[in-house]
């Protein structure tokens, strides 16, 4: 793994480096093959003179690479959420809250990433502007190359570009959002660490929405120290801090639909690393879970994102045949799925979302936190899943996949953290601690002892 955040402000501050050393190497990275599809707009120029601003070293993130997502909005530029149909959107007068708390923090910003278009998908796959291939942070390594050749894999979505940037080294940050898994599935899919935190606690103003109920912005890191200082600036407060061993705490490991159809690779990585959990202390309790069961039928007529995400799209896509031509064909179908959901079932959804989500923080009273994968599978090959009908259902079954075990902290309204766990000749696979809502110093803090122990 590069150096991290937290390691290279310290080398910041002995004098070991400058910031615009730094800033030289996360340029190149970013123009290196690693990164090709990644950034949509860059500001290499911009990023390196603000790094050889005097006193950068001394600031919070001391001029260092973040890369946007590019859903925020950021003074000047166009958000176009990964869509051509935005094209023409008017530039942004001001900074969202969360860049500008990155900004105010010394954060130089690299670019706007990839994602998929307007963050409705899990896969990461893009039609307009190309789809990054995953990379495999925590060895450095194009993902799976070291067993399956240079085959480009999905890297996740839909904080895509966000994901691959850090795991390369080109950022230390990676601004993201997580509605269904957007964080999580890349950081699982690249092996890096990737943090959501409990919706309430960063705003989401200033950024294109996929659903008001579900979105959450939060950040893609290499370390859990690196998560913890993202995390405080995003949401301007402090963790408390704990140095509780692991054999302090006692963690549910769900039974039911999170270990359904496990791949192998998946299977064994989960398994290892609970073993690893064990032998270092941790109380590890088996427990079914059965009401996230419950999941299939409260969000039977469509769930928050659809009906959501059509409220926002209905005006653009009433403006003519060209700016629907111009949407993904697979986001615009599940788009306009929303469109059928009537009051009273968006209503009914509201209410049953909020007694299940009671019953949830009952039933895991008594755990600090909750283990599963964080997804079911490894990345599939791009190809398997490109643009094209012929392509749709494959796309469609990864995408379903890759959804289910994060949605189901979405709709818990909690926090989790992907964790790697890979070996080096295995492909990136993420351990997901995960909680209900403002439980995040308790996730992070846990974290921060199972990455330790986690290490191969």
């Amino acid at each position: 793994m590069r150096p991290d955040l937290i390691s290279t402000l310290q080398s910041l501050q002995s004098g070991h480096s400058t910031s615009a050393a730094e800033m030289a190497k996360s340029v190149a990275i970013s123009q290196s093959s690693a990164c090709s599809n990644v950034f949509l707009q860059s500001r290499f120029d911009t990023a390196q003179a603000h790094a050889e601003q005097a006193g950068m070293a001394n600031s919070p993130l001391g001029g260092l690479a973040v890369s946007i997502k590019d859903m925020f909005d950021v003074a000047g530029d166009t958000s176009t959420a990964g869509s051509t149909a935005m094209a023409n959107h008017v530039a942004a007068l001001a900074d969202s809250p969360a860049v500008a708390r990155l900004r105010s923090a010394g954060a130089s910003l690299l670019g706007r990433t990839n994602m998929t278009e307007f963050a409705f998908s899990g896969v990461g796959v893009n039609p307009h502007f190309g789809t990054p291939a995953a990379w495999d942070g925590r060895y450095d390594q194009a993902a799976g190359a070291r067993m399956h050749g240079p085959v480009a894999r999905v890297p996740g979505g839909s904080s895509s570009g966000a994901a691959v940037s850090v795991a390369t080294g080109a950022a230390y940050i990676g601004l993201g959002s997580d509605t269904g898994g957007s964080i999580r599935i890349p950081a699982a899919l690249n092996g890096i660490v990737g943090f959501k935190n409990t919706a309430r606690l960063v705003p989401t103003a200033g950024a294109v929405p996929l659903s008001s109920t579900l979105d959450t912005v939060c950040a893609l890191t290499r370390t859990v120290r690196d998560a913890v200082l993202a995390h405080e600036i995003l949401a301007q407060r402090q963790v408390v801090r704990s140095a509780a061993p692991l054999s302090s705490y006692r963690l549910a490991v769900a039974r039911s639909v999170f270990l359904d159809n496990l791949d192998h690779t998946v299977a064994r990585a989960f398994e290892r690393a609970l073993q690893r959990l064990r032998d270092a202390g941790a109380t590890l309790v088996e427990i079914p879970l059965e009401e996230v069961r419950e999941l299939h039928a409260i969000q039977a007529t469509g769930g928050f994102a659809a009906v959501e995400a059509y409220i926002w799209h209905r005006p653009l896509l009433a403006r003519g045949s060209h700016v629907r031509a111009a949407y993904d064909p697979r986001v615009l179908a599940r788009i306009e799925r929303g469109a059928h959901m009537r009051a009273f079932e968006y209503s009914e959804l509201v209410a049953a979302r909020s007694s299940w989500i009671a019953k949830m923080e009952v039933r895991l009273l008594g755990f600090d936190a909750v283990l599963s994968p964080t997804v079911p599978i490894v990345a599939p090959p791009i190809a398997n899943v490109a643009p094209g009908m012929e392509r749709d259902d494959a796309f469609f079954h990864t995408n379903g996949l890759l959804l289910r075990n994060p949605g189901v902290v979405n709709m818990l309204d909690g926090c989790a953290i992907s964790l790697p766990c890979h070996t080096a000749d295995e492909l990136p696979v993420g351990l997901m601690l995960w909680h209900a809502a403002l439980h995040d110093d308790t996730i992070l803090n846990l974290a921060l002892q199972a990455e330790a122990t986690l290490q191969f």
